[in-house]
C-alpha cells in the first residue's frame, strides 16, 4: 500500500522528489508515501526544510500567551505539511497526542504539554494547519505513551493503571482530535496490563471497543512499526502481522527487508470498501496545496 521514508533516504529536496517520482512510476498501483516528520528530534528531512520546533516549545509559549501559541501551532502545522507535500509525500505521522512528562524520555519534548486540555487545543490547531494545505493527520500513540518509562522501540512497556485513570489522564487529546475529524490514529506498542492482556496495537478492546465504539473513530488505524521490540514480544513476524491486521487498516514495517517479505506472504484480510475508503482518505489533496497559505504562515512565524 505504500512507502515510509527516513533520514537514510534523504539528501535534499530535489533528490527526494526524484526518488518519489521513481517509486510512484515503478509501483504497480497507486501507493501512499509517508514520513515521520513531527519536528524537534523527529524531523527526518533537514537540509532544505524549515526546522520545526519540538512541540513542547509551543506548550511553553501557551503557558504565557495561549492565543499566540495556538496561531503558531496552526502555522507550524501548515509549514511542516506543505513542505513534505511539495515533495509529493502524502502525509506525516503527526501530531503526537501523548502527555508530556518528565519520566518518559521517548516522548519528552515531542509532547505538547502536561495538561490534556492544552494538548488537545494545540494539537487541534496544528492539525488544522496541516489540513489547510491538503494533508491529513495521524494522532499517536493511542491510548497514550507519555506515562510509561520504557521505550517501545527496545522493550515492551507495561502500564498497570486502570481504565478510569487512563480515560481521565491520557485519552482526552485523542477524543478532541477525533471530534476535529482526524483521519488516522496510530496505537502504541504498550501493554496496559491493568486493562487488557494484549498491547494496544494488537488489542480488540482498545481498537474496537474503545477507539471504534466508545470514541466513534471511523478513520484509518495505522500500526506502529512491527519491528519494534514492543511488538516482538507477541510472536514472530507472521504472527504480528496477523494480530495487527485484525484491527489495523495499514501496517508499518520500517527496518528489515526479510520481515517485509514475510508480511507480503501473509494472508491479509481482503480490503473491503470501508477499508479502501479509509486508505484513500490518506492521500494528500493537491487542490489545497496553496503556496500563499504556506508563505503567510511562514511569515508569521519568522516575524
Amino acid at each position: 500500500a505504500g512507502v515510509i521514508l527516513f533520514t537514510r533516504n534523504y539528501d535534499n529536496p530535489a533528490q527526494i522528489r526524484a526518488l518519489i517520482k521513481t517509486v510512484r512510476q515503478t509501483a504497480a498501483h497507486e501507493i501512499l508515501i509517508a514520513v515521520d516528520h513531527e519536528g524537534g528530534r523527529v524531523q527526518r528531512f533537514r537540509n532544505g526544510f524549515t526546522a520545526v520546533p519540538a512541540m513542547a516549545e509551543l506548550g511553553h509559549i501557551y503557558d504565557r500567551d495561549p492565543v499566540t501559541a495556538l496561531q503558531m501551532a496552526r502555522d507550524w502545522g501548515t509549514v511542516m505539511a506543505y513542505e513534505i507535500a511539495d515533495c509529493d509525500i502524502d502525509f506525516s505521522f503527526a501530531p503526537v497526542l501523548d502527555v508530556q512528562t518528565d519520566f518518559s524520555q521517548i516522548i519528552g519534548d515531542r509532547g505538547f504539554h502536561a495538561d490534556v486540555n492544552v494538548i488537545g487545543a494545540l494539537a487541534e490547531a496544528f492539525y488544522q494547519g496541516m489540513r489547510a494545505v491538503g494533508t491529513i493527520g495521524v494522532g499517536k500513540h493511542f491510548p497514550g505513551h507519555g506515562n510509561v518509562v520504557a521505550d517501545s522501540h527496545v522493550q515492551l512497556p507495561v502500564c498497570e493503571d486502570d481504565f478510569a485513570t487512563l480515560q481521565q489522564r491520557d485519552l482526552p487529546p485523542f477524543t478532541a482530535l477525533i471530534h476535529a475529524g482526524i483521519e488516522a490514529i496510530m496505537p502504541a506498542h504498550i501493554l496496559y496490563a491493568g486493562v487488557d492482556g494484549m498491547p494496544a496495537g494488537f488489542s480488540n478492546f482498545w481498537l474496537q471497543t474503545v477507539l471504534r465504539e466508545q470514541l466513534g473513530f471511523d478513520g484509518c488505524i495505522i500500526s506502529d512499526d512491527l519491528d519494534m521490540a514492543g511488538a516482538a514480544a507477541f510472536g514472530d513476524m507472521a504472527q504480528r502481522v496477523a494480530l495487527a491486521a485484525h484491527n489495523c487498516d495499514l501496517i508499518l514495517l520500517c527496518n528489515h527487508h526479510e520481515h517485509m517479505k514475510v508480511a507480503f506472504d501473509c494472508q491479509a484480510p481482503v480490503a473491503d470498501g470501508k477499508r479502501q475508503a479509509r486508505l484513500q482518505a490518506l492521500k494528500r489533496d493537491p487542490a489545497r496545496h496553496d503556496a500563499d497559505v504556506y508563505q503567510a504562515a511562514l511569515r508569521r512565524l519568522l516575524d
